[in-house]
């Protein structure tokens, strides 16, 4: 499905009624062959977006996967890069496809993989620059700002948190029925079947970044990402969420 090295339907119907953590354990050897992998438009709007702010010295990937954001992040840190996930099949993943691998900058900082929930983020002030690609929706929004705040706290005082945030899809069109229908049936299945799996595409919008951001104690800015386009309005299609810690 998708590709021909991906998973098939009935590998994705098996992860779908796992746990999230067992669930990306049973998917991690074909999840690059997905199109649930960060690509890499996404990852060079970070990049570009925090590029001119450095330079860093320590960057941490949030809910890293396979590693697509770790790669992104040593482009633009000199010294450590560390990828977190909480699903050991990911991370090994991670660690196999890293194995040998020169740095994308020419400056090989050295990269290191945790397990741990991002809900709980053991670190205290360590990091100059932290990321997250397209893993808030396993996160309810009662569960956010837990990972909000444990990035602060992971943080040296001044660190960036940036991540991207495309623009919700256009009311009746084809993108918004697909994210709705498969939410509606995410919550028929977490009703029903246990345990549950925790993935939904529109619990998360820029209004609830920013307030629970500013919560979490960060000042943000906004950066349009010009490489995906502006819609008909002139919206961006995509903004780069810069926040930073005071």
């Amino acid at each position: 499905m998708f590709f021909d090295r991906g998973p098939s339907l009935t590998e994705l119907a098996v992860q779908a009624l796992s746990s999230v953590e067992h669930g990306y354990d049973l998917l991690a050897p074909k999840f690059d062959a997905t199109p649930f992998r960060t690509p890499g438009p996404f990852l060079d709007a970070v990049v570009s977006a925090v590029r001119p702010l450095g330079p860093f010295r320590t960057g941490l990937d949030v809910c890293c996967g396979t590693g697509a954001g770790v790669r992104a992040l040593r482009r633009v840190c000199e010294e450590r890069v560390t990828g977190l996930d909480f699903s050991p099949g990911m991370l090994a993943q991670a660690r196999r496809a890293f194995a040998g691998v020169p740095s994308d900058s020419g400056g090989a900082p050295d990269v290191e993989w945790v397990r741990a929930d991002a809900r709980a983020l053991p670190f205290d002030e360590v990091f100059d620059l932290a990321t997250s690609f397209g893993a808030f929706g396993h996160f309810l929004p009662t569960e956010r700002p837990a990972v909000f705040a444990g990035v602060h706290a992971a943080l040296r005082p001044g660190g960036l948190f940036v991540f991207p945030l495309p623009a919700p899809a256009r009311v009746g069109s084809l993108p918004y029925w697909a994210m709705w229908g498969f939410d509606a049936a995410m919550r028929v299945r977490n009703a029903v079947w246990r345990p549950p799996f925790v993935m939904y595409y529109r619990t998360f919008g820029l209004p609830d970044a920013l307030r629970e951001l500013a919560d979490a104690g960060f000042s943000v800015r906004l950066r349009a990402a010009e490489s995906f386009g502006r819609r008909a309005d002139g919206a961006p299609r995509c903004l780069t969420v810069l926040a930073r810690k005071a």
